[in-house]
């Protein structure tokens, strides 16, 4: 088993315009592929967990996610950086009706747990890095540590184990924190 970094997606690893659902909406925020970089280097796997209710509410398809999503993993490709897996919740209550019963959308811990399951790892070990207190409250609830990036979070009450700015300052903390937790 191995420790992973789960890492939200809109407002985390591209800017959060609202409802990113293609290619042309995506700008990758400046340093997050050379910072997955170092934690894939330190043996995290890297996880994508995002909450996808333009799908649900027709703005975009699920294919038209797919393809954005397969244009992402290329640009870390590129920068020298293999992502383990993408996950996303499609669903949302409001347009699916309120008979949806996922446990995918965050808060629930559904992608989490499913990451866990199907790359064997060690949710104790791991980390979420997110910008929404959903975010926390899904990777609190799966045992991993919640890291938080400014955004609704600025002014939040939401329990924590380390707040910051964006993902390369996250990256510095989860590094330090994992070294303390190895000795």
């Amino acid at each position: 088993m191995r420790p992973a970094v789960f890492l939200d997606r809109d407002g985390v690893i591209n800017r959060d315009t609202g409802y990113v659902g293609f290619i042309e909406e995506c700008e990758i925020l400046p340093g997050v592929v050379e910072a997955c970089r170092r934690l894939a280097e330190a043996g995290f796997a890297l996880v994508i967990v995002t909450n996808q209710s333009g799908i649900a509410r027709q703005l975009y398809s699920e294919t038209d996610f797919q393809t954005l999503t397969a244009w992402m993993k290329q640009q870390f490709l590129d920068g020298g950086v293999s992502l383990t897996d993408v996950y996303h919740c499609p669903h949302h209550p409001d347009f699916d009706g309120p008979d949806t019963r996922c446990d995918c959308r965050k808060p629930k811990p559904g992608m989490l747990l499913r990451g866990a399951r199907e790359h064997h790892i060690d949710l104790s070990s791991s980390y979420l890095v997110g910008d929404r207190i959903s975010d926390m409250q899904a990777g609190q609830a799966a045992g991993v540590k919640a890291t938080l990036m400014v955004g609704e979070l600025r002014h939040a009450h939401q329990e924590m184990d380390w707040k910051g700015e964006d993902l390369p300052a996250a990256v510095e903390w989860i590094l330090k924190d994992s070294q303390k937790m190895a000795n």
